[in-house]
């Protein structure tokens, strides 16, 4: 493993994240403990019982710390595994110290119902005995996992690093070469030495094929530090807090739990637990709601590893590391132990760091300034720019004459430039760029903002912006965007296609999109600044409110652009101060240059003596706000100061406006524009109290003074902010009207998420990728339609979508290739020599499926997941009978369409006897069946297209005419429009309200217009539309008047006048969900009401089980209109539940069935 370098700190402006309370955290209170004992009693230790455990686990998870598995603990599982379950058929998994109850037990129901296979290791016999129990419940309302293939496998043992599967006390049967898709270290590694060493061990438990297995470890209490290991994804939550009861008896039972051990002696035991109930309520916090219990915090972390955890090495082979101690500025980053700190001297450098990460689904984070708290990251790779520290200044024709530049000095600043560097620099030549306040910072400020002394004469640092160098992470390839000099454009740099947009986002939002290598700057002339500054000592809160009104009212904003005036509230000897700082070009004021002026900042050497120096730590965040004299914003601002926990933090309300508001909120990625101050809220500690109360104190103040300020906000500072989940609101606020943009962005230019821990953005909304299945008969021009078809997809002028075409019969062509020898790019490109293998490969697939009854669903899942980065994929080499109805289910979040291309004998005998045929393997078709043997089907494919022509004309109209409504905006919206219901009819359904369209306004007519258009039959050849109660009479009614035709009511028997007929109806899958006892319904229709043989279509709001569409389909049977002379369309199908396939079993495959919008979920 490679070797961690030391984290030291320096001066004071390091911004952090700790945690939120100011109670002591369950680690420190079992340091406390431990010390008490071991300083009172002399008695051996004994273990706690499995009793003992248990009662304190149980004091552990209740109330409040039950909030941590409900806020984090369950949404990180779901969000780790849910990719992982959609892209397995069956799960095997393995838990390590589940307690009571299973985690994947409150995973959604579609997520568990794949768990096949179930391991545990549970020393504790109390929780293995409830576990087995949980499990193997009959009752369907308790049991979580019902589709366990075998009884569950607990072991009453502990998770060793020697194989021990198969060893102790099992209830289940078990073989000592496990392997599993997902492993869980449940609740925390405590005991478990060297952690890494039971991480690598369960690693080695992962299954091999397919790839993709996890380990995930939820751990309490500080950083896991594992040597090495390197994340593939890991989260905080630091606001986890335990509540207990201040009762003598149950603080017995939990300080013995946290502590680990009671004392053998019983009279020592006894007389320890006094002396243990007095440290809980020394250390436990006590709130006013809540005066009866102690709180303790219980930060919590996940950390998920996959196979590609222990290849660090492979990294830093290729790669130098920083050498000796790294600086760092953030106190909470410094406390932070990175995989390993990567300092690249070269940009190919910077490049391998981007394709090892690539390689093995891992991220990165970027050290530039080191003022971010997330510049370091645990078990993160770093990459440390400090080596590109160079400034350059270009005059006006230096950059070549080719940079687009208008004239006027250039300032090309490296990446791990600080700011002090460049302004001494650039002064030196005459000018300067607006950067930030502080000399220290970096790029990370830059191309995220960048508030500074010239802000309101020439705007935000990042809006004097022109280029970049940068590396992408989507490609690792180097990127010059924009103005870039020629002499600093790395050799084999390349325009990105999308280089506005790229620009755009690199100002204001810049750290997210790749690894910037340097910053081109325009300059502009160097000033003399002038400043001068006042203290107004302020007697109470009204003074204080009605000062701040003048300083805003008849100062601030009176000042020309050229000037600002910057205020700091703070509370220095006992009393409350208000701090004025005056800058500009205007006499009688102090006069320094651009150096000079770092130093006259207030806070500085005004206050409290001076902050300089590395006397103290801070914490901030900043809020944009307006008028901040107006009453309801001045209360505020004085009564943070009065709730300050020390009496070092303050508000510091920068000046904005000027040049600020004058560049448009959309001009740039950084859309916060129109705003007075900035309000820098500063949470202040003495260096020495790093890590105690009173740091968790000033960060707690500073996120609960953001909070009250946030609503009377116009926006947040995104430069700031990080994956803590505090931030999560604040980045809500970061970039105005520019979040939708640049959520699509980060999708398009940082698809594998390589840049994780950089400032939050929004995820672009989750469009439905379309997945085409092309079938037919061999040299029907498969392939070549799917090549047409992708560039029809990318050529779409309404919309920029990624396209590709793959052939799922290359997979076995290269397993038989492996079995045989036979060369496999001739078996790939080859025709003929494809054609002389066909027998063979046809008998190797049959035996390959007899020995594996999932190959179809393998290859299929395998193919998908290869293309997670495009729009629409299309698999030719389909050898599935009606392949919608059979994987649709595993696919829960795309879209599956049949396209079967048929040509006749004469046109395929032609071109099998051509080099350039299909380049699919269909062996299980018999290539002398004519082309239009569809009859021969017992399902009906999406849709059919004929291929007897010559040229691409006929294909090209076929996908702009039934392919591309599909990639629609209108079907988008019309999803928008399925609110989501959790946990109804029952816990554990996730509901999709598709009723609901139609209370949306213009819901119902956009639906009809859709499911009008989108019918691929003549609506001139239909006679009627049928409907059954109550959800199909909604859209079908409404549709019907649309189309002009008749509507046939389906009814409950009983409400509709004789003559009927009817037939027996299982409850819907809804109904049946909702009563348990949900009975057999008589649906029935007028008879006559249709004309024997009448061509009818039949629409439904959802199709799930597929149980109330076959009902219909009988009754109209009994009425004498055949399966042939109907189709389906439906507003939302849930292929979770195998409606289709149903359908097909009861026959009624042959029957056209269209839905607009395709969900998992009920």
């Amino acid at each position: 493993m490679a070797p961690t370098s030391t984290i030291v700190a320096i001066t004071s402006a390091g911004y952090s994240h700790t945690c939120r309370t100011e109670m002591a955290t369950l680690d420190s209170l079992k340091q406390a403990l431990k010390q008490k004992a071991k300083a009172t009693a002399s008695s051996p230790k004994q273990p706690l019982s499995d009793t003992q455990y248990s009662a304190g686990f149980d004091i552990l998870v209740r109330g409040s710390g039950w909030m941590t598995y409900q806020d984090f603990i369950i949404p990180q599982l779901f969000q780790l595994l849910a990719p992982l379950f959609n892209s397995r058929i069956h799960i095997s998994a393995l838990e390590i110290g589940p307690g009571p109850k299973s985690l994947l037990g409150y995973l959604p129901g579609r997520l568990r119902r794949k768990v096949r296979k179930y391991t545990a290791f549970e020393p504790n016999g109390l929780f293995a005995t409830r576990l087995e129990e949980w499990l193997c419940s009959t009752s369907e309302t308790e049991s979580p996992l019902l589709y366990l293939e075998n009884p569950p496998d607990i072991h009453r043992i502990p998770f060793v690093l020697q194989d021990n599967i198969g060893s102790g006390t099992s209830t289940g049967t078990s073989d000592d070469d496990e392997k599993y898709d997902i492993i869980l270290f449940c609740h925390s590694m405590y005991g478990m030495k060297p952690k890494h060493r039971f991480i690598e061990r369960a690693l080695e438990m992962l299954v091999e094929r397919p790839q993709g297995g996890m380990v995930a470890v939820f751990h309490r209490d500080g950083a896991l530090h594992l040597d090495g290991l390197v994340c593939h994804r890991t989260a905080s939550f630091p606001t986890g807090v335990v509540s207990v009861a201040n009762d003598d008896e149950v603080l017995d039972c939990f300080a013995s739990f946290v502590a680990g051990f009671i004392m053998q002696d019983v009279d020592v035991d006894k007389a320890i637990r006094v002396d243990w109930r007095k440290v809980c309520r020394a250390l436990g916090r006590r709130e006013e709601a809540h005066p009866d219990h102690l709180l303790f915090s219980s930060p919590n972390v996940m950390a998920a590893f996959t196979q590609h955890a222990t290849t660090l090495p492979e990294l830093t082979a290729q790669v130098p590391l920083v050498k000796g101690n790294k600086t760092i500025k953030n106190r909470e980053a410094r406390l932070h132990r990175p995989a390993s700190i990567i300092r690249p001297t070269e940009v190919r450098h910077v490049q391998q760091c981007v394709r090892w990460a690539l390689k093995h689904g891992v991220g990165l984070t970027v050290v530039g300034g080191g003022h971010s708290g997330h510049c370091l990251w645990p078990n993160v790779v770093s990459v440390d720019m400090g080596a590109f520290d160079q400034v350059h200044i270009l005059t006006a024709g230096e950059d070549g004459g080719d940079s687009g530049s208008d004239s006027g000095s250039l300032v090309v600043a490296e990446a791990g430039c600080k700011t002090g560097d460049i302004v001494r620099k650039t002064m030196a030549a005459g000018v300067t760029v607006p950067l930030g306040a502080r000399p220290s910072v970096g790029a990370g400020l830059w191309l995220q903002g960048g508030i500074g002394h010239l802000a309101r004469l020439h705007g935000l640092a990042c809006d004097a912006i022109v280029g970049a160098v940068m590396v992408s992470v989507d490609s690792s390839q180097v990127l010059c965007v924009g103005c870039v000099p020629s002499q600093h454009r790395p050799a084999g740099a390349v325009r990105p296609e999308n280089e506005s947009d790229l620009l755009w986002a690199m100002k204001g939002a810049g750290t997210n999109f790749g690894i910037v290598v340097s910053v081109t700057f325009k300059s502009y002339a160097a000033p003399t600044f002038l400043t001068r500054n006042w203290v107004v000592p302020l007697s109470d809160n009204l003074e204080a409110r009605l000062r701040l009104s003048d300083f805003d009212k008849l100062v601030a904003r009176k000042l020309h652009w050229n000037c600002s005036a910057d205020a700091y509230l703070y509370w220095d000897a006992g009393q409350l101060h208000l701090g004025v700082q005056f800058g500009g070009l205007e006499d009688d004021f102090k006069a320094v240059d651009g150096v000079s002026l770092f130093e006259t900042e207030m806070y500085v050497s005004g206050m409290h003596g001076g902050h300089g120096g590395g006397k103290t730590s801070s914490f901030k965040r900043c809020l944009f706000l307006k008028r901040i004299g107006e009453a309801n914003v001045a209360d505020r601002l004085v009564a943070a100061v009065e709730t300050r926990p020390s009496p070092l933090c303050y508000l510091h309300l920068l000046q904005g406006g000027g040049a600020v508001g004058e560049v448009a909120a959309d001009a740039t990625a950084c859309g916060c524009r129109d705003w007075d101050f900035a309000c820098v809220i500063t949470g202040v500690w003495p260096r020495d109290q790093d890590g105690t109360e009173a740091a968790q104190s000033a960060v707690r103040w500073v996120y609960d003074v953001a909070g009250d300020l946030l609503s009377l906000s116009s926006g947040a500072y995104g430069a700031d902010l990080g994956p803590d989940p505090r931030d999560a609101a604040l980045a809500a606020k970061a970039f105005g009207p520019n979040r939708p943009r640049l959520a699509r962005l980060k999708h398009s230019l940082d698809p594998r998420n390589v840049l994780a821990y950089a400032c939050p953005l929004p995820k672009a909304p989750v469009e439905q990728k379309l997945i085409i299945l092309i079938t037919g008969e061999s040299c029907a021009g498969k392939d070549y339609c799917a090549d047409v078809w992708v560039s029809v997809f990318i050529r779409c002028i309404h919309k920029s979508l990624t396209a590709r075409a793959v052939s799922i019969s290359d997979a076995i062509k290269r397993e038989y290739a492996a079995a045989t020898g036979a060369d496999l790019s001739r078996l790939l490109w080859d025709r003929a020599y494809k054609e002389q293998h066909r027998p063979a490969l046809t008998t190797f697939f049959q035996g390959q499926a007899r020995q594996r009854p999932r190959l179809p669903e393998e290859h299929f899942l395998n193919v998908v997941y290869g293309a997670v980065d495009v729009d629409v994929l299309l698999i030719t080499g389909m050898r599935d009978e009606a392949p919608v109805a059979a994987l649709s289910h595993l696919v829960l979040d795309s879209r599956l369409l049949e396209v079967h291309v048929q040509a006749s004998e004469q046109t395929r005998r032609i071109r099998r006897g051509c080099h350039g045929g299909d380049g699919d393997g269909d062996h299980n078709k018999d290539s002398n069946n004519s082309g239009s043997n569809l009859t021969a089907l017992d399902y009906r494919p999406s849709l059919i297209f004929d291929n007897d022509t010559t040229g691409n004309e006929a294909a090209k109209r076929f996908a702009e005419h039934y392919l591309l409504p599909f990639v629609h905006e209108d079907l988008q919206r019309l999803a928008n429009m399925v609110r989501q219901v959790a946990d109804f009819p029952r816990p554990g359904i996730e509901f999709r309200h598709v009723l609901g369209i139609s209370q949306q306004p213009g819901g119902l007519a956009l639906c009809t217009s859709l499911l009008q258009t989108h019918f691929t039959g003549d609506w001139a050849k239909v006679n009627a539309v049928a409907c059954c109660e109550v959800g199909g009479f909604v859209y079908a009614s409404a549709l019907a008047s649309r189309v002009d035709l008749p509507l046939v009511l389906i009814r409950e028997a009983g409400k509709l006048p004789p003559p009927t007929v009817s037939v027996i109806k299982p409850p819907s899958h809804i109904s049946s969900l909702a009563f348990n006892n949900s009975k057999e319904k008589r649906i029935e229709m007028e008879r006559d009401v249709v004309p024997r043989g009448a061509s009818v279509v039949v629409v439904d709001d959802v199709l799930s089980t597929g149980e109330t569409l076959c009902a219909v389909l009988q009754l109209l049977d009994e009425a004498s209109i055949g399966a042939e002379d109907v189709s389906i369309m439906v507003v939302a199908e849930f292929p979770v539940h195998h409606g289709r396939e149903l359908l097909r079993q009861r026959g009624f495959g042959r029957i056209n069935i269209q839905s607009l919008l395709v969900f998992d979920g009920a």
